[in-house]
């Protein structure tokens, strides 16, 4: 069977069997999971399908969020983009927007899919839906890419955590950025080792990322972030298909990440009680005291 447990063991399987991320993970998943291949596809076109209409329903139909800190802002970036003055270019500027919109859809209530996280799932989908517009990719072109994010969020998973809680908003915006840049390096030919270093590279840009929604609520920081962990997505993968190495293996920047998180305050890893949370102006705004 081809499990993995590691970065180095998934590169190993790769390269024996002459496959990228995403088929290992879908042999390992119909194995673990008993299930056919067929079954497997049939769920991830679901994923697909639902993070579609996640990041695309705010855009045209805006709805503010229970809290009542976020809603619109997906729109607006893509009245901006359409005025042709966008300063990113149409892929980062989309991937902005689906971004944004995701967490609209999530924090109002509406049906989405955690990437690893609910407060991380703008990531993944502001990634592969862009590049599927940019690239003109079929549907079927973005399942693979979604296998492949969804090995680097088991390996996070596995070896260190996806929980704010636990290791403050690197281990949420930030392993959806990794999972969302292996991705992006596998849709555009990458080789599965660029997959990993791709990875590595926006996980290390993110260390040391807290964890501080404002007034408790998975809104603000939280959806601004997420745009941020896309284009750090992009930004890592363009580097890796250009040539450039990343020195520090995967299983090593997870390992750095989660020691980080380990040793991050309580104040800023998801309690409200720090940083952005903690500021006089969001604080007056929530009509929560200062802290």
């Amino acid at each position: 069977m081809m499990n993995f447990k590691n970065g180095i063991e998934l590169l190993r399987l790769c390269q024996a069997n002459q496959l990228p991320i995403s088929e290992i993970m879908k042999i390992r998943e119909c194995a673990l999971a008993e299930t056919t291949e067929s079954e497997l596809i049939t769920r991830m076109k679901k994923v697909l399908e639902i993070m579609k209409h996640s990041a695309k329903t705010p855009i045209a139909h805006p709805h503010p969020s229970i809290g009542g800190l976020i809603g619109g802002e997906a729109q607006l970036v893509n009245e901006h983009r359409l005025t042709g003055k966008s300063l990113c270019g149409p892929l980062f500027s989309k991937a902005i927007c689906y971004s944004l919109a995701v967490l609209e859809s999530n924090s109002s209530m509406g049906l989405i899919v955690a990437a690893p996280t609910a407060g991380s799932s703008g990531v993944v989908p502001g990634v592969v839906l862009s590049l599927q517009e940019e690239y003109d990719l079929s549907d079927d072109a973005l399942l693979p890419a979604l296998f492949n994010a969804s090995a680097i969020g088991y390996l996070a998973m596995r070896n260190a955590t996806v929980s704010g809680a636990v290791g403050g908003c690197q281990a949420e915006v930030g392993i959806a950025s990794a999972m969302a840049a292996s991705a992006a390096v596998e849709i555009m030919g990458g080789t599965p080792k660029q997959c990993l270093d791709s990875a590595s590279i926006a996980l290390m840009n993110l260390l040391g990322l807290v964890c501080d929604p404002v007034g408790g609520l998975v809104e603000c920081p939280c959806q601004i972030r997420n745009t941020i962990g896309a284009t750090n997505a992009l930004t890592a993968a363009e580097l890796v298909l250009s040539g450039v190495k990343q020195m520090i293996p995967f299983d090593e920047m997870l390992e750095t990440m989660y020691n980080i998180g380990r040793r991050m305050a309580p104040e800023f890893r998801e309690t409200a009680k720090g940083g952005c949370a903690a500021a006089p102006s969001v604080c007056a705004a929530c009509a929560t005291p200062i802290l």
